[in-house]
């Protein structure tokens, strides 16, 4: 997301949630955090969750597969043998099978919002998967060899690591990434109190959605923004609304009350040209009227009644 201001461009700052060390073509680092252990220790619980159904639901088949076998077919090593394959398909093949199709996430990471990517933010390939399905089976969970021993030094490994790689991540050369964005939620700052007459006799109409959405990001970006920069993009902003617009402020205040301000009352105008639209068509429509939300204080008129008796003779 970039601020527009006449032709320059200025990025936003770079979050401080990026850590996960990715680089676009460009050389710009890019605003992805990376996965740790709690968020990935939640998508193993729903994996293991939908494994645990797969599993039961392959073990029906093979148990009926079975049957149909002939009796002196059946022995110990074949049965064995099939425990395996049913084992394999469900530890390995299915992280492998659903990240290759999935876009480098199983059930449990889409649940979460997690992603594999490879080291250089690049798409997980079939052999990248294959060898931290295996690792994860063999060494991580459920850990066939040294169980104890291996979680641990797995857990170490996450915890000590810059960008929270397990050991399948590291020999795969893999990395988990969150898909959904950890910026915190903040209301836009409200217009001054002082300033809201002020608007209300504003002329908007040169004012364009262009220029608007810039307002509107500025605005809604200020607590991340430095000072140098709130000030200077403030002030270029502030030039350029001040210059369709009319009149003048009253008093002098700063750049972003004023924007705050404009925006406040554009908004205002435009729920209020929204609400007569939808009172007007409420009352060309009453059929209508109870899934539409008209506007407070402005009643539906109801449609005239259909005149009784035969329609009058048009001269």
């Amino acid at each position: 997301m970039v601020f527009t201001v006449g032709v320059r461009a200025q990025p936003p700052p770079p979050s401080r949630w990026a850590d996960a060390g990715l680089v676009s073509g460009e050389a710009v680092e890019l605003d992805v955090r990376a996965a740790r252990l709690g968020s990935r220790v939640l998508a193993l619980l729903i994996d293991l969750i939908v494994q645990l159904g797969l599993a039961l639901v392959l073990g029906a088949a093979l148990s009926m597969l079975v049957l149909t076998l002939p009796p002196d077919l059946m022995d110990a090593a074949l049965a064995g043998g099939l425990q395996v394959v049913l084992l394999v398909l469900v530890l390995v093949g299915y992280p492998v099978v659903m990240e290759r199709f999935a876009g480098g996430r199983t059930v449990g990471k889409l649940a979460v919002g997690l992603r594999v990517v490879r080291a250089d933010g690049g798409p997980v390939g079939v052999g990248q998967s294959l060898a931290r399905a295996l690792v994860g089976v063999a060494v991580e969970w459920p850990g066939l060899v040294l169980p104890l021993l291996s979680w641990a030094a797995t857990v170490t490994v996450m915890l000590t690591d810059p960008r929270g790689r397990r050991l399948g991540d590291l020999v795969a050369g893999t990395l988990v990434v969150h898909t959904r964005s950890a910026s915190v939620w903040r209301p836009l700052p409200p217009a001054v109190p002082p300033l809201l007459a002020w608007a209300g006799t504003l002329d908007l109409t040169r004012v364009d959605d262009g220029l608007a959405l810039a307002v509107r990001q500025y605005v809604d970006r200020l607590p991340q923004l430095a000072a140098a920069d709130r000030v200077r993009l403030g002030r270029e902003l502030w030039a350029e609304v001040a210059a369709v617009t009319s009149p003048p402020p009253p008093w002098t205040a700063p750049d972003w009350a004023y924007l705050a301000a404009v925006l406040a009352e554009r908004r205002r105008r435009a729920g209020y040209r929204l609400g007569r639209a939808r009172a007007v068509s409420g009352a060309l429509w009453p059929e209508l009227a109870p899934t539409r939300a008209a506007s407070p204080g402005v009643p539906l008129r109801r449609a005239a009644p259909e005149p009784a008796g035969p329609d009058p003779v048009r001269r």
